[in-house]
């Protein structure tokens, strides 16, 4: 049972809550975890027809974020699976155990399907039912498999992405619920971890002054997107304000600074493309709401590099 305190002001700084607290702050429920109050959902029942649309919502917001073609039906399972064993050169097997992965997703989506109808029509599912097993194996194996697939960045893999169809179809939607808060707290550390790189290290140089508007602007409503469901009414006026908000960091236009010989010269081209680079993976995890840790160190590591030697190493960013 959640046990939820209302409160009239948000708490300050003093106020040392444990983790997972639950306020009720200008009557709205909120949760705590890594130091922010983020905004709680009604749970839904725990049945077969919520973890049906459950899994059916984590396995198209999987296939939004990696890379491409991965979507293979699940009457191809057999198919994806003899090309993948099959296969022996270490690139294209990685690439075939990424579409196995998908058309074992899409299976188990699938088996869902039927018993919730079969549910519906009064057939009472048991949790040893034979299809249950299988849907389980499925969703076991391609969380397995797609440990190696790559985010759509081309910059790293979300393993988190791979193992929510598995929880949720495993454990009570009340955990996995909670379980999501705490990556949603996560993700906010490392947008504000972002944003406090980006202004340390860009928006305090000459050329970029009058930045840090710009990226506190993104990084705000970042964090207010993240804790945002697609359902909620809100998302219209939050989805806005996030691109408007990266559309303006994206417009940044240098000021001309004079040469001193003795200064650090900043490439101020590569500084640009720095912002856009950090307005790209504050969207990325924002839109997964999940972290990206090798993303963001390596970032981190360009744009201080970059205020040291004026230059930064290049990263690879696919652009969708």
């Amino acid at each position: 049972m959640i046990n939820v305190l209302q409160l009239n002001r948000v708490p300050n700084q003093e106020d040392t809550p444990v983790e997972g607290a639950r306020r009720v702050i200008n009557g709205e429920e909120r949760v705590y975890y890594d130091g922010y109050w983020i905004k709680a959902y009604k749970v839904p029942a725990d049945t077969l027809e919520a973890k049906k649309r459950l899994i059916d919502a984590l396995t198209r917001r999987l296939f939004n974020h990696t890379e491409h073609g991965l979507n293979i039906p699940g009457t191809r399972l057999a198919e994806a699976r003899s090309t993948f064993e099959a296969e022996t050169d270490p690139a294209r097997r990685r690439v075939k155990g990424a579409m196995l992965a998908g058309a074992l997703f899409n299976r188990a989506a699938d088996i869902f399907r039927k018993l919730v109808e079969l549910q519906a029509c009064g057939i009472e599912i048991l949790s040893d039912n034979p299809l249950m097993r299988e849907c389980g194996r499925c969703l076991l194996e391609a969380m397995e498999l797609g440990r190696n697939v790559l985010h759509r960045s081309g910059e790293e893999g979300i393993d988190e992405l791979w193992g929510e169809p598995f929880r949720a179809f495993s454990i009570p939607l009340e955990d996995f619920y909670e379980s999501r808060y705490i990556k949603i707290g996560q993700t906010m550390r490392d947008i504000d971890l972002i944003a406090r790189c980006m202004i340390t290290n860009l928006a305090q140089l000459p050329a970029f002054a009058g930045a840090e508007s710009a990226i506190t602007d993104l990084a705000n409503a970042a964090k207010i997107k993240t804790e945002t469901l697609r359902t909620d009414p809100d998302i219209f006026d939050v989805w806005a304000i996030m691109v408007t908000a990266g559309e303006r960091l994206d417009n940044l236009t240098p000021h001309p600074v004079a040469t001193d010989s003795e200064a650090v010269r900043h490439d101020t081209a590569e500084g640009l493309q720095l912002f856009r680079q950090g307005r790209d993976l504050i969207f990325y995890i924002t839109r997964a709401r999940t972290p990206m840790p090798k993303s963001t160190r390596d970032f981190v590591s360009r744009c201080e590099a970059y205020r040291t030697t004026g230059h930064a190493p290049l990263a690879f960013f696919r652009q969708d």
